[in-house]
């Protein structure tokens, strides 16, 4: 199996303890140790003080009990150390376990944690036990929970903006404009646009709006228009006579402006809504027109002010993103709460949305385990393969240590009860 992280021959440190964990677990692991050690000498002192008094009578069950006893406890005291260190320096074969074989320990715990707890089987019937979906509708429809969510959403869009690069973002944008604008067939987009108008009889509304900027554009350039008349008239007519005539054609054109715009049977109107139909018809049909359209798109999209409004599309939705997502009450956090708290009500109300939901999380879990089921396995072995042997022992008696110990105390005691027993069997049988 290979294993993942860092390169061959380099080592890390294994996962510490706790602020204050390691020292507190030491002193245990000692004040374990010397009560396992102290019962030892103990029927180890027992054991010799019957053997050299001399044991007859009741005393030869004394020194059975004592003798399987020191037995039982030195194999434990062993087999314990054996774990972690070679007991009393010896190279005793298959000793100093966990320092010796700790890789191999990694790849079977990966294989271990990878078939027993990551697998799809394991993962997908969590999921159905879990009731994933109910409890996340129950969450999201709970006091203040959407909204802390619609705010941190807001956030990481904020933060997701921030770190993308505004030239290519720039880029991305004028480039589908100018993909979507070339292939959009501008004239007959245009011509249905118009018989729509005309077929629903909104050119009426059409007509007035254009009448009355029309007349709103010659009362605000008055004078301006006046000055142009004067600039086109024959030098020889003097300004007063300009005056008049423009005064006089200026007045007749508004009149007959007003007039269009308030006689709903203006012959105007008719030859309006007629010009339409003939325009929308020749944008559908004509291609003399179809081509000057698509001359006129050709000459926008080269115009350099698209470009700057195109970038300025992006420095617009990022600003009015900051603003928003900095602001508690702004409306994008609102709609965000309010969705988050419709799909939760939504997966309350609805069983076979629910059972949906939960169906398509349990068919993603199952797609991930299998698709990184080696993965799984290669993260604890390869995680475990970088550790420091040293002290990947050191920190696992530190871990287990306090209660091997009690296994020392229980062989001592065990021993003894063994050895009562065989020396009863040995005298009565």
């Amino acid at each position: 199996m290979t294993t993942v992280g860092a390169p061959a021959g380099t080592r890390a440190e294994a996962p510490p303890f706790r602020a204050g964990e390691e020292e507190t677990r030491a002193r245990q692991l000692a004040a374990a140790r010397r009560r396992a050690t102290g019962l030892l000498v103990a029927v180890s002192a027992v054991f010799v003080a019957v053997t050299v008094a001399g044991a007859h009578g009741w005393v030869t069950w004394v020194q059975a009990a004592a003798e399987a006893s020191m037995v039982g406890g030195v194999a434990d005291w062993f087999a314990v150390t054996a774990l972690f260190r070679r007991p009393l320096g010896l190279p005793i074969p298959h000793t100093a376990v966990i320092v010796e074989r700790k890789d191999q320990f990694g790849e079977t715990l990966g294989r271990f944690v990878q078939e027993n707890f990551l697998s799809a089987d394991v993962l997908s019937e969590r999921i159905q036990r879990a009731d994933l979906t109910r409890r996340l509708a129950d969450w999201l429809t709970g006091d203040g929970n959407a909204e802390r969510i619609a705010g941190q959403a807001a956030d990481v869009v904020v933060e997701v903006t921030e770190l993308m690069r505004d030239e290519e973002v720039h880029g991305a944008i004028a480039a589908e404009m100018q993909r979507g604008l070339q292939a959009l067939p501008v004239a007959p987009l245009a011509g249905r646009g118009l018989r729509a108008v005309t077929a629903d009889d909104r050119h009426a509304e059409l007509f007035d709006i254009l009448i009355a900027g029309f007349d709103k554009f010659l009362e605000e350039n008055h004078d301006s228009l006046r000055a142009r008349f004067r600039a086109e008239s024959p030098r020889w007519v003097p300004e007063v006579v300009d005056d008049a005539v423009f005064d006089r054609l200026l007045r007749r054109l508004r009149r007959q402006l007003h007039g269009a715009a308030t006689d709903p049977d203006h012959g105007a109107r008719d030859q309006f809504g007629v010009w339409l139909e003939s325009l929308s018809e020749r944008l559908e049909t004509s291609p003399e027109m179809q081509e000057r359209a698509e001359e006129l798109k050709r000459q926008l999209l080269e115009h350099s002010e698209l470009r700057e409004w195109s970038s300025s599309l992006w420095h617009d939705l990022k600003a009015t993103l900051r603003s928003q997502a900095a602001a508690p009450d702004s409306e994008l956090r609102r709609r965000l709460a309010a969705a988050l708290r419709s799909a939760g009500e939504r997966l309350t109300e609805d069983p076979r949305l629910r059972a949906s939901v939960d169906q398509a999380a349990e068919s993603a879990v199952r797609a991930l385990a299998d698709q990184f089921h080696d993965e799984l396995a290669d993260l604890v072995s390869g995680t475990v393969s970088r550790w420091d042997a040293g002290q990947t022992a050191r920190r696992l008696e530190l871990l287990l240590g306090r209660d091997l110990q009690f296994i020392r105390i229980n062989g001592t005691v065990v021993g003894a009860l063994v050895g009562t027993a065989l020396h009863a069997v040995a005298r009565y049988s």
